[in-house]
């Protein structure tokens, strides 16, 4: 396995796919190191020499990605949460917060089903 920016990527994957095993590295993103390093998206990760490993790693240290993207999307949660705007409030609460239903579906943010008895009728 190669080793770019802490993260083992697959050898066996041709380059483009390998490298959005990478957290902030989508197919795009990875057309663009690739591109940028004068590397051939074709190109298996095995077949890579030395020289493009080193251009590769040398042109994803210009993006953000790993622990540094990860602990910006944190801290820009909280900055929602703190200043109590709605989108805030929903990560608070656990709700969704981009205007889907949670009648019937959004179980991934609600949980587990918390079920409610009913009220007992009253006899006469």
């Amino acid at each position: 396995m190669a080793r770019i920016s802490g993260v083992d990527i697959p050898k066996q994957k041709r380059g483009v796919i390998s490298l959005t095993y990478i957290f902030g590295i989508g197919k795009s993103r990875a057309q663009t190191i690739l591109s940028n390093a004068k590397v051939d998206e074709s190109k298996k990760v095995e077949d890579w020499t030395d020289d493009e490993t080193a251009r590769i790693r040398e042109s994803v240290g210009s993006f953000k990605i790993e622990g540094e993207l990860r602990s910006e999307i944190q801290l820009n949660i909280k900055r929602l949460m703190d200043i109590g705007c709605y989108r805030g409030i929903r990560h608070r609460s656990g709700l969704p917060l981009r205007g889907q239903r949670t009648k019937n579906n959004s179980r991934t943010r609600k949980g587990k089903r918390k079920t409610v008895a009913n009220k007992k009728k009253v006899t006469k």
